[in-house]
């Protein structure tokens, strides 16, 4: 007499991460709540009176982000910012209405990072750059002609908290136009940040 027994099975793992909630209304109330978010709300706001006022023209920068996860959920987190539009900015305008070459009309990538230093109009570059690729940003005007409007969705590939923001004219170097420090917002591999940088440029009368 003669018995075969066979077993056979399988067993698959599927690993499905949890889907996370980001709060907007919190990382509000912590971005506006920093002592420089207040100071750049305070001059933006200052300087637009003035402008009104005395007729003087200016320069205002202001970025807002939304937060769109890996599982599909869009989070607009809203203003991020209203600095700085940098010195290598001004000193470049300058230079291009002496001699214009094709690096004028470039300023759409988005670059972000991991720094917390706050922003100077010194800065020529990143505190401390994520090691993404930058995002090249449509090109159009905001609510009115004199404001230039550039959107960048920089997507990410490793765990990181992104503080900062520039906009450049070149996907490498180049010239930083704006930089832009705010609370933390975190990531995760497949997680992606869209950025809304808009330049108002007053006229003088």
């Amino acid at each position: 007499m003669q018995s075969e027994l066979s077993m056979r099975g399988s067993l698959g793992v599927k690993h499905n991460r949890a889907k996370r909630s980001t709060n907007a209304a919190l990382w509000r109330l912590q971005n506006y709540s920093r002592p420089a978010f207040l100071l750049g709300w305070a001059k933006h706001h200052t300087a637009r009176l003035v402008s009104a006022w005395t007729g003087h023209p200016v320069l205002l920068g202001a970025l807002r982000a939304r937060f769109i996860g890996y599982d599909g959920q869009v989070v607009d987190l809203g203003l991020a910012g209203y600095r700085v539009v940098t010195t290598a900015f001004v000193n470049e305008m300058v230079d291009q209405l002496q001699a214009e070459d094709s690096t004028w009309g470039d300023f759409k990538y988005h670059d972000s990072g991991v720094g917390t230093t706050a922003e100077a109009v010194g800065d020529t570059d990143m505190e401390t750059t994520d090691g993404e690729s930058r995002a090249t940003g449509t090109q159009t005007e905001g609510a009115s002609a004199n404001i230039y409007k550039s959107v960048g969705t920089i997507s990410y590939t490793t765990t990181k908290a992104i503080t900062e923001h520039g906009v450049f004219n070149a996907s490498t170097s180049g010239e930083l136009m704006d930089r832009t420090v705010f609370s933390a917002v975190n990531v995760v591999n497949g997680d992606s940040i869209e950025f809304t940088y808009e330049l108002t440029v007053s006229a003088g009368s």
